[in-house]
């Protein structure tokens, strides 16, 4: 436990005995609960979580919350040295127990927020790790999916990382986030719906035909005895890849340990090809998308979303009228065109 009482988990490259040190720093009071709020227009549940304006903002190295503890500085993580550590947000935007109630406008946020940090290198990257740090990441990730997919107040675990400024990371140490929704996300909805409606005409996957039909194709990027990444064929980012497992599987829980292992190199390699892609080191979103929690999960086939908002060296993709306003992407690089740039920078 740390001092405010959040619980804080280590998952170690080697088998061992971890004594967990003692968090040192004076207990603080937990953050006041964010509230949710129905958008009737949309039926999509909004978070008002006004206690995160106050949030910790790209601090100095020396002042990161995310490094190890030293005497002259205490952290968010007590000890000397990590290799995986996972603990709950100090300024979460979900954060309660009790299960979202049918028919309510207005209802407290609950859910979970986690941290998840994997390297103790405040430089390092997920794209380098090498394969035992991937290895016990990928343990993590689905450790916690299974575990939070349990409790009653979670309909939906989204595991994802954010990197670069342009995204509007606050925080520049290597780290992923998992937010534990207390309801379906609009993307997840829809997925169902579409994949449920797939299933009924065909009998077979959509996640499954999909995979099929890209890898015999032009956008195909990478494959393996176990995983495929494309390009999808309606990108709505200038460069984005979805990295499949083979196996039909609705999150990370349940991959087998060597698809988990594949899955997470082929993820680490497309994420190293887009950093060739630019001059400085590539802003990115990577979220494994993933079945909801409580049921519809046999329709879903888990992938890994990995996109950028950077479409040239000094350009940003913004959102602005048609998709901020309208939900409608408009593209400025051809898919076909950014599968083939990836296989270059994979290769």
């Amino acid at each position: 436990m740390l001092a405010d009482g959040r619980e804080l988990r280590y998952y170690d490259d080697r088998p061992g005995d971890r004594t967990a040190p003692a968090d040192w720093r004076p207990a603080e009071p937990r953050q006041p609960v964010s509230e949710l709020r129905l958008d009737r227009m949309l039926d999509e549940w909004v978070v008002v979580a006004a206690h995160r304006q106050a949030r910790t903002h790209l601090p100095s190295t020396d002042d990161c919350p995310l490094c190890p503890s030293t005497r002259a500085q205490l952290t968010e993580v007590p000890a000397a040295a990590y290799d995986v550590v996972v603990f709950e947000n100090r300024f979460p935007a979900l954060d309660g127990v009790e299960p979202l109630r049918a028919g309510v406008r207005r209802a407290q946020a609950s859910g979970r927020c986690e941290v998840v940090c994997f390297t103790s290198d405040h430089v390092g990257s997920y794209g380098t790790l090498p394969p035992d740090r991937l290895r016990t990441l990928g343990w993590a990730w689905a450790d916690r999916v299974r575990e939070l997919s349990a409790m009653p107040a979670v309909e939906q675990v989204l595991v994802f990382e954010n990197r670069g400024h342009e995204i509007g990371v606050t925080l520049d140490h290597p780290h992923g986030q998992i937010y534990a929704y207390p309801f379906l996300s609009p993307r997840a909805r829809r997925q169902l719906e579409v994949a449920r409606a797939h299933h009924d005409d065909t009998g077979r996957c959509l996640g499954c035909d999909v995979l099929a039909e890209e890898e015999a194709g032009v956008r195909l990027v990478a494959a393996t005895e176990r995983s495929v990444a494309y390009v999808p064929e309606a990108a709505r980012w200038p460069y984005e890849v979805h990295v499949v497992p083979r196996r039909h599987v609705s999150d990370l829980a349940g991959l087998d340990p060597d698809d988990r292992d594949d899955l997470m190199a082929l993820s680490a390699r497309v994420v190293r090809a887009f950093d060739g892609l630019f001059r400085t080191p590539c802003p990115y979103i990577a979220a494994w998308q993933s079945g909801p929690a409580r049921c519809g999960g046999e329709y879903s086939h888990l992938y890994q979303q990995v996109f950028t908002v950077r479409r040239a060296d000094d350009k940003l993709k913004y959102l602005a009228g048609s998709e901020s306003a309208a939900g409608v992407f408009v593209n400025d690089i051809a898919p076909e065109a950014a599968a083939e740039r990836l296989r270059v920078t994979l290769a």
